[in-house]
């Protein structure tokens, strides 16, 4: 897509009774593993937060939590999480290519699945709308879809090599390590290979 889909076509993925394939109601346990080795702390955007759970994980870790989504009704679930946890993050409909509209800077980005819905052109908005709300020295871990994961079900694939082009200018890539994103059963397989890339703006 060369521009943003609206908002009601992301909201069609939370309107029914069934979760959307990527909402499995917990944080994915990549992010757990960062957020247990003290990875996720200070300010903690949650780029693409759907219902909220790696803000929440975050929050509940003592992190200062903020979740943005272009959908309402994503985000109107991810408020209710926080109320019913007794958990403090924030959380607004925003636009992920114009990030620097919130006017707040953070210490850490989490990216769960975002990365791989943009195309080309979109990507490299994405990109420069994550620098600007990153601070210099602060990290991104971005998780998504890898072109290891076999067929052509589900988003498209990213390379190693994509990423690292990706994020060159003003950002250093620290690694990228395979992983899977645990996917809701309802789809019928349990998970799907995933790049996670830990990135550090510059």
């Amino acid at each position: 897509m060369s521009t943003p889909e609206p908002a009601s076509s992301w909201d069609g993925a939370y309107a029914t009774d069934e979760p959307a394939p990527w909402d499995i109601g917990r944080p994915q346990p990549a992010f757990v593993r960062l957020a247990d080795s003290g990875r996720l702390g200070g300010r903690v955007l949650d780029a693409g937060c759907g219902t909220g759970e790696h803000a929440l994980l975050a929050a509940s870790r003592g992190g200062d939590a903020v979740g943005i989504d272009i959908s309402p009704l994503a985000i109107g679930r991810a408020r209710g999480k926080a109320a019913e946890r007794g958990l403090t993050a924030r959380f607004e409909v925003g636009d992920l290519l114009d990030l620097g509209r919130l006017g707040l800077t953070f210490d850490t980005v989490v990216d769960s699945g975002v990365f791989h819905v943009f195309d080309d052109d979109s990507r490299a908005r994405y990109v420069a709308s994550l620098a600007s709300a990153l601070r210099p020295g602060g990290a991104c871990y971005l998780m998504c879809f890898s072109d290891r994961q076999p067929g052509d079900f589900g988003p498209r694939r990213v390379s190693q090599e994509e990423l690292r082009t990706a994020f060159l200018d003003g950002w250093t890539v620290t690694g990228i390590a395979g992983e899977t994103f645990s996917l809701n059963p309802g789809l019928g397989i349990a998970t799907a290979q995933a790049w996670l890339a830990s990135i550090r703006r510059l």
